[in-house]
This record gives C-alpha cells, sequence and structure tokens, in this order.
C-alpha cells in the first residue's frame, strides 16, 4: 500500500514538472514563464548597471549575486525544456535550445575562471551574449500569439507583445553597442593603451618638436583607423547606449550621440530598421484601438477559426469545469478517443 502511494506520489510530481515545460494551458506554465521572464528583466538591468561607476564597484558583490541568481534559474529552465523536449538532440541544437544554452555559459566559464582565457577579452565578449536571454521574452510572447490563446483584451495582449519586441531592441542594441564601440574607450582599454604607448616612446623617444598629444593614448576603429576624440566617446555605459537607442528607434537618426566606427554604425543601421518595424507595428496596435473606440469596430472577426484544444482545455480549466489534470489528460488523448468517451456518457 505504502509502495503503490509512493509511487503515485512520484507520478504526480513528474507529471507536475512535465506540465510546468511542456503544457501552456496549466497555471504551473504561466507562473514559470513569469518567473523566469521577472529573472530575464532583472538580469539586464544588472547587466546595464555593472558599466555604470562607482555602482559597478560599490555594488560589485550584489551584481554577482544577482547574476547567480538568475543563472540557476535559466539553468533550470534550460534542463526542463532538454530533458521533456520530444527530440533532445534537436532541441540541443536548435536556435532556442543554443540561445538558452550560449545565455548561461558565459558564467560558468567566469566561474571556472579558465587559465587559457585570462588576461583577454574572451570574458568581455562572452558576456555579451548574456543579452541574448532576452529573447525568451519575445519568444514566449510569439508562442501565445501563435497559439491564439483567448484573451479578454486583445489590445492589451498586442501592447505586451510590442513592449517585450521594443524592450528587447533597445537592450540588445544598447548593449552591443556599448561593447563594440564603448569598450574601445573604457577605462580598462584607455589604462592598458597609455600603458603600451608609455612603453614604446620610453624604447623610443619622441621627437623634440612632437605635440603633447602624442604623448596621450587615442583609441582608433580596429577596421577603418578612425580615431575617437573625447568629445566623440558618448557610449559611456549600456545605459547611455539605451539614450542613443531609444532616439534612434523613435525618430530613425542619431540624435545627439553617433557612433563613429564601422561595428557601431553597422548596429546603428540594424537598429533604424528595427525602429521601423516596431514603428508599423505600434501603428496597427493604436489603428484598432481608434476603431475600436471611436467607430465601434469588433476586435475579432467572424470568420475566425475554431478555437484550438490548447485555448478550450485553458478556458474549462480557469471556470473549474476540470481539473488541471484532467485537462493534461485530455491534451494526451487522441480525437477518437475523446469522441468514445463523449458518445459513453
Amino acid at each position: 500500500m505504502s509502495a503503490n502511494l509512493s509511487f503515485q506520489a512520484h507520478e504526480n510530481s513528474e507529471s507536475l514538472t512535465k506540465r510546468i515545460f511542456t503544457n501552456p494551458t496549466t497555471p504551473a506554465f504561466t507562473r514559470w514563464v513569469s518567473l523566469i521572464n521577472f529573472w530575464i528583466f532583472v538580469s539586464c538591468l544588472s547587466l546595464a548597471g555593472e558599466t555604470v561607476e562607482p555602482y559597478a564597484t560599490v555594488y560589485d558583490r550584489l551584481f554577482n549575486y544577482v547574476e547567480y541568481a538568475a543563472v540557476l534559474f535559466f539553468t533550470l529552465d534550460y534542463l526542463g525544456n532538454l530533458y521533456y523536449a520530444p527530440n533532445r538532440v534537436k532541441y540541443f541544437f536548435s536556435f532556442w535550445g543554443l540561445v538558452d544554452l550560449i545565455s548561461i555559459l558565459p558564467t560558468y566559464l567566469m566561474i571556472m575562471n579558465l587559465t587559457a582565457l585570462q588576461g583577454t577579452k574572451v570574458f568581455r565578449v562572452l558576456r555579451v551574449v548574456r543579452v541574448l536571454r532576452v529573447l525568451k521574452m519575445a519568444r514566449i510572447a510569439l508562442q501565445q500569439l501563435e497559439e491564439k490563446l483567448e484573451s479578454s483584451n486583445p489590445i492589451l495582449t498586442n501592447l505586451k507583445i510590442y513592449f517585450i519586441a521594443l524592450f528587447s531592441v533597445v537592450m540588445i542594441s544598447s548593449t552591443l553597442m556599448y561593447y563594440v564601440e564603448g569598450d574601445l574607450y573604457s577605462p580598462d582599454s584607455i589604462s592598458l593603451g597609455q600603458a603600451k604607448l608609455d612603453a614604446q616612446i620610453q624604447a623610443t623617444p619622441l621627437a623634440a618638436d612632437a605635440p603633447p598629444e602624442a604623448a596621450k593614448f587615442m583609441p582608433v576603429d580596429p577596421i577603418s583607423g578612425n580615431p575617437i576624440p573625447e568629445d566623440k566617446r558618448f557610449f559611456t555605459s549600456i545605459p547611455a547606449a539605451m539614450w542613443w537607442c531609444m532616439v534612434t528607434l523613435t525618430t530613425t537618426g542619431y540624435g545627439d550621440m553617433f557612433p563613429l566606427t564601422f561595428g557601431g554604425r553597422l548596429i546603428a543601421s540594424v537598429t533604424m530598421l528595427m525602429g521601423l518595424v516596431l514603428f508599423g507595428i505600434l501603428l496597427n496596435i493604436v489603428g484598432k484601438t481608434i476603431m475600436v473606440l471611436l467607430f465601434g469596430e469588433h476586435l475579432t472577426e467572424d470568420n475566425t477559426s475554431p478555437a484550438s484544444r490548447e485555448a478550450i482545455l485553458r478556458m474549462m480549466v480557469s471556470r473549474k469545469w476540470i481539473s488541471e489534470h484532467r485537462a493534461y489528460e485530455l491534451e494526451l488523448m487522441s480525437e477518437d478517443d475523446i469522441k468514445h468517451r463523449v458518445k459513453d456518457i
């Protein structure tokens, strides 16, 4: 008897864990997604805060704790998705599987503190891929849109998807701009470049008529070789790059900040194109809202496709017609089995 109860408890626990990662119609799945989204948002803010002095130095330990806590949840999410994936190999090499893996890999590499990576920019470059975890928020929003889950207000759902997409573009573009261009004149890069220049001057002294600026390190674009003067070093932190990104997205122009390097201008070009896309999405949402408020148009059309099984089961669970466990059983049943059960009622 006790063995049966233990087996049943293990089975119920396993089915609950499976529903968290595989069944979007259950509240457990929704709660886990909300938790992951929360840590994505917190980790992105932490990553941005690490680039601002003196907060980066004063709260260095706090930023590390936030990073470790976020990576713990991301690791559990990755392992759960991998374990319950229908094809684990396919998920491992899929785009979203690689995004999940790459988003946690830099932290583990930094914890291991590999000797081969010491004294290089590898860790700083790997930190860029941390921001890819924000794509999980966009993925979840797109999944809900594709599954056509019922919503009490489709306009609010569209606005939610829009702001997730906006946050994703701002975070990714700002982070890339900071590490591609801003890293060239970061305090560490300036100190390292000045030390190399001093060693070079000591070995080969400057001419007597050389200007004073010749003894001062000047960062340059590694591709074009153009110098970056002090009054053009705008991207000193990720929050500073966020201001540039918002101006670029909303005005399709540079505003009071602009990149000088080839890589920075490439990122700016993509950001301006994304601004046009986001502007088109916002116009569509605003247009639908105006049609509803001023002209009484309906949010849904009469020729909409039938509701999916997931939507029906979610509605039945929300109204407490069936339990979550029963909804999970119906999700696994074939249409023939459901028709046979209905005939017997």
